[in-house]
């Protein structure tokens, strides 16, 4: 069976998330998406757990169910070096068992606990429970692992289960890396509040046998990724080298030579574009041949948003996108399967964009600094001009 999965989000007990991430708002909205599995997020947190196991019916083998939608456990770490790391557990008891050994002055208080332990130990300690463990955005500049390592196996010694690539990346982005051919890359939401722009932003379509633990762990482990689904990377707020008080994208090189000091007197940060120039070893994707596709798509409310320029939470957007769902479902079906003929009759703006997102011809002002990309789909329906795509010699 095909699902639609999201294995990183968070609960209302991590730094930045909204309150509403609970387990009863989380559910409905994920279903009007298109998933059919989700990660719990924040899996260690003593009060989560509780509210899981209140909130859902456990279906066996690792798996939490309510309104139709299905719950593995999942956290992520903040380790040595502020490395964030995404675990999926097999089961409430063990991740119980795991918050108590895992040392750490705030997993009660935090949803994404802080340890001092560096990624080798942490990978060996997760793997006495059967856990999966791989690097959470692995190349993003703040909390990334290619952030401190220019290897994998330097962070944790062994191989881990895979890779999430952050949305700041792409598949072809992270298979200019050689040693990255040997793992599965996982394209997750990393989502803080429960909006279905916010869930499932980025997600994969996973093969499994059934709905449960010793099923995605299968999957993983055999390459049953049938496909990455996720935003263009330039449109990730840490795709390009920028400045993170005024966001004027910078050239490395410059940056570098200014010390990571931008004229406004703010901090530069390094880009996922120019991290990976660093330590690719290829121009373009050598990509292994179990990689599957990876698609780009927009979460159908920024889109609309876009499309019209009004605020993403409007009643005008909400409206429009309500529409639609109506007609298609789920999200994820307007966005990649639904007949364009039909999308259009609904609104022929919208069913414009969606259709240049599929035909790959959106122009787009890249993300840095901490401030996502900008949009235009130059869909002849507006006189305002589309901006012009930055690269390194328009600088």
């Amino acid at each position: 069976m095909l699902v639609n999965a999201d294995f990183h989000i968070h609960s209302c007990f991590s730094m930045a998330s909204s309150k509403d991430m609970l387990i009863k708002n989380i559910a409905p909205k994920s279903k009007l998406k298109g998933l059919g599995l989700l990660g719990t997020g924040d899996g260690l947190h003593p009060k989560w757990l509780d509210i899981i196991e209140n909130s859902t019916e456990y279906i066996g083998d690792g798996i939490y169910s309510t309104d139709n939608m299905n719950f593995v456990i999942t956290t992520e770490i903040e380790g040595k070096n502020k490395i964030h790391h995404l675990i999926i557990i097999p089961d409430i008891d063990i991740a119980r068992e795991l918050s108590d050994r895992l040392p750490s002055k705030n997993k009660a208080i935090d949803g994404r606990p802080k340890t001092n332990l560096n990624g080798a130990e942490i990978l060996e300690l997760v793997r006495e429970y059967d856990c999966l463990i791989g690097p959470a955005h692995a190349f993003t500049p703040w909390t990334g692992m290619y952030k401190s390592f220019d290897s994998i196996y330097d962070c944790y010694e062994k191989k881990v289960d895979f890779v999430e690539l952050g949305l700041s990346a792409d598949t072809y982005m992270a298979d200019t890396v050689s040693e990255l051919k040997d793992f599965i890359f996982l394209s997750n939401s990393d989502a803080h509040s429960p909006w279905p722009h916010r869930l499932g932003r980025e997600f994969n379509q996973i093969e499994l046998k059934d709905i449960s633990f010793s099923s995605i762990k299968h999957a993983i482990k055999h390459s049953d990724i049938k496909a990455n689904y996720g935003l263009v990377p330039n449109l990730g707020k840490y795709h390009m080298t920028a400045c993170t008080k005024c966001f004027k994208l910078i050239n490395p090189v410059i940056a570098k030579e200014n010390r990571m000091k931008c004229d406004c007197g703010g901090r530069i940060k390094k880009g996922v574009d120019y991290r990976i120039s660093e330590i690719s070893d290829f121009d373009e994707a050598h990509s292994p041949e179990f990689r599957p596709p990876y698609v780009h798509l927009m979460p159908l409310a920024e889109l609309i948003s876009t499309v019209y320029d009004k605020g993403v939470t409007t009643k005008t957007v909400q409206n429009i996108w309500q529409k639609l769902i109506d007609s298609f479902e789920t999200e994820i079906n307007v966005l990649i399967d639904a007949d364009i003929s039909d999308v259009k009759k609904i609104d022929s703006k919208v069913s414009k964009a969606i259709e240049a997102f599929r035909n790959n011809t959106i122009d787009i002002t890249p993300g840095g600094g901490g401030k996502y990309g900008e949009i235009n789909f130059d869909l002849n329906v507006e006189e305002k001009k589309s901006p012009k795509m930055l690269t390194l010699d328009n600088f």
